[in-house]
């Protein structure tokens, strides 16, 4: 069996991916991971972040409605070292009686190390050193690519969530990030890929 094969057998995240029905969450973690400079998730962000959807996954299953933010605060009251024993033991009793198995749930939360492992040797994602040598074109065409594929992994995840959940009617569908730009001056319309591509548009470079 290659180191491949063995890393994939061997993967935790992606376990859990496909047991909470998680698919895109990949491309999320990935896209998150290798964005531009200010807008990056460390790898702890990014394990906070899996383990809510994770959370959000189970409570869906489990029929456990949840508000705007209460998911994020039920993962602190289950993982955060602030939150006292009793205060966690009483969360834990809380979601055990509306049905959710909160040891299993525990268990297949990550750590930051098994999303490092995830990136690097499943999904052999480089991550992006400082200096490139690359030109500021093609530093910043390579940022607008993962914006557009982050808004895309997001959107479809927030589409399947509300679905799941019976809030919105949705069969099996595809999304499509279309970035165009129009120039007001020379009347053209672009993709944002075909502008950089062509380094601008027909109108005359400023004297």
């Amino acid at each position: 069996m290659s180191e491949n094969q063995t890393t994939r057998r061997t993967s935790k995240v992606q376990r859990v991916i496909d047991e909470y029905g998680l698919d895109t969450m990949g491309d999320r973690l990935e896209a998150y991971w290798i964005g531009d400079g200010n807008d990056q998730y460390s790898l702890r962000e990014l394990a906070d972040l899996f383990n809510r959807e994770v959370l959000r996954a189970a409570l869906t299953d489990a029929g456990i409605s949840t508000l705007d933010g209460e998911v994020k605060n039920t993962y602190r009251l289950l993982t955060s070292d602030e939150i006292s024993s009793g205060v966690r033991t009483e969360t834990e009793n809380s979601l055990e009686r509306d049905g959710l198995d909160v040891t299993k749930l525990k268990q297949d939360f990550v750590s930051h190390q098994a999303i490092h492992t995830y990136l690097t040797k499943y999904r052999s994602v480089d991550y992006p050193a400082e200096d490139s040598g690359k030109t500021r074109l093609e530093k910043d065409t390579e940022t607008i690519q993962r914006l557009r594929s982050r808004t895309s992994a997001v959107s479809e995840t927030t589409l399947e969530n509300l679905a799941k959940s019976g809030e919105l009617t949705l069969g099996d569908f595809e999304l499509f990030v279309d970035l165009r730009v129009v120039c007001n001056t020379c009347g053209r319309s672009y993709s944002v890929d075909e502008l950089l591509q062509d380094g601008g548009c027909d109108c005359p470079p400023d004297n």
